[in-house]
């Protein structure tokens, strides 16, 4: 499954930033298919943590930001319009902004990424 989460809202960054990242649920990788004003990498990787995701760089290592009661292993969700809070944490040194994250589109088709940015080993 694979879903498009818009995340706004960080109008302390650029009123007008926001990001569309492209998350997939069985890899538990993500890329990044447009942005503004948000300095995040092409692609990385999803850790669970509770009922939170952290959306990591393609090392894995500290979240670029978590997205808030986004449950990757509820059976019956994420779902189209659902909505939460998202903390960006990629700027090191400034306090936690949040804004918010939306589901646009949930993909249940199987299908092989145009670029496979997702290719183990792929460069960022």
């Amino acid at each position: 499954m694979r879903l498009t989460v818009h995340l706004d809202t960080f109008d302390r960054v650029n009123p007008m930033a926001f990001a569309i990242l492209w998350l997939d649920k069985d890899t538990l990788r993500w890329s990044r298919e447009g942005h503004f004003g948000l300095d995040l990498p092409s692609w990385g990787v999803l850790n669970q943590d509770g009922a939170n995701v952290l959306v990591c760089g393609h090392d894995g290592a500290a979240p670029v930001c978590v997205l808030d009661g986004f449950d990757l292993n509820n059976p019956c969700g994420p779902f189209e319009g659902e909505t939460g809070c998202v903390h960006w944490c990629a700027e090191r040194g400034r306090e936690l902004l949040s804004g918010h994250w939306r589901v646009q589109c949930v993909d249940t088709e199987t299908s092989e990424p145009e670029h496979g940015v997702f290719a183990v080993g792929a460069a960022a």
